[in-house]
């Protein structure tokens, strides 16, 4: 059966490996990026770049966008004008992340159209981009969402059907919190554990053993360990997600104590000029706080045995 034609939107930290590995799973391919060399890159791989997204909309049958915020989405997929270019039945999948309010009235628009929807979010970061093993969590229609399921299957190794339009942001807000609360708990936990003479390395692999185990400790302890923070996802990406939450759950009328103080962390980590660090840079904040860093303490020799 033939594939459908793909419009990506957004060639970024995680939209360049999505495209890679829709073109393995050799899906006709359109991509565009406002800078439009990001765009160009692609297409020694087998896919067609265009300046304008309106052209790549216009020729598609399922348009993915991957961009930064809602405005940006806003801007660059749901203005009018590149809406009525988009041939009825187009399924419109967002997979960036957004508030889950303006995802509610992204498919109230797609709808006025002729258009399907669905906000689809995606955790894993920038590894789980690259060997497509995302985990993707999708709002909308449930016929839609099965007909995306063989694009996800090619993106991720998880992809869950949460509930209507704006249900997927939800279960993102809920990643999202978890992740920005953990690495902040990562982060204390390691400082503490050094500061007080133990190996912060060998406290991370013994809880990995126990039920304080965590991708987070895995992954971003390990960077954390490195003071590697190259930016798989931003601290503010990760600033702006949390604002989001918050928003929503003043919506909700609910009170996140736990998520307004990572937020508050976050917030000074940024205002210090570390916006583009990975997320798990926030270390560097509490370091700030408390005049010290992780790794200039020195660790009691370890008792050998002679034979």
């Amino acid at each position: 059966m033939k594939k459908p034609v793909i419009a990506l939107l957004g060639i970024g930290l995680m939209g360049r490996p999505m495209a890679l590995n829709l073109l393995k799973a050799d899906y006709p391919l359109m991509v565009w990026n406002r800078t439009h060399s990001k765009a160009q890159a692609l297409e020694a791989h087998g896919a067609t770049a265009t300046k304008e997204q309106v052209d790549a909309c216009a020729q598609a049958d399922i348009i993915i966008s991957i961009l930064e915020n809602g405005p940006v989405v806003e801007q660059v997929l749901f203005h009018p004008d590149v809406l009525r270019h988009c041939r009825p039945g187009t399924l419109i999948i967002d997979m960036s992340s957004i508030p889950p309010e303006q995802a509610k009235q992204h498919a109230q628009k797609a709808q006025e159209h002729n258009l399907h929807y669905l906000d689809a979010p995606v955790s894993g970061g920038t590894l789980g981009a690259e060997h497509a093993t995302l985990s993707i969590m999708a709002g909308g229609n449930k016929a839609q969402f099965e007909r995306a399921l063989p694009i996800f299957q090619a993106l991720g190794n998880t992809a869950t059907y949460i509930g209507p339009a704006g249900c997927g942001q939800l279960a993102k807000c809920a990643n999202q919190t978890i992740v920005g609360i953990t690495i902040g708990a990562v982060s204390e936990a390691l400082l503490l554990a050094e500061q007080g003479g133990a190996d912060p390395s060998a406290v991370r692999q013994a809880l990995l053993g126990g039920f304080a185990s965590s991708r987070i400790l895995e992954l971003h302890g390990q960077r954390m360990l490195e003071r590697n923070f190259e930016p798989g996802a931003t601290a503010r990406v990760q600033l702006k997600d949390l604002r989001t939450i918050l928003d929503t759950a003043r919506n909700e009328r609910l009170i996140l104590p736990l998520t307004q103080k990572v937020y508050d962390e976050y917030l000074s980590l940024i205002n210090s000029g570390y916006e583009n660090v990975d997320h798990s840079g926030l270390l560097l904040q509490l370091e700030r706080l408390n005049d010290c860093q992780m790794g200039a303490v020195e660790q009691p020799e370890t008792t050998r045995e002679t034979t």
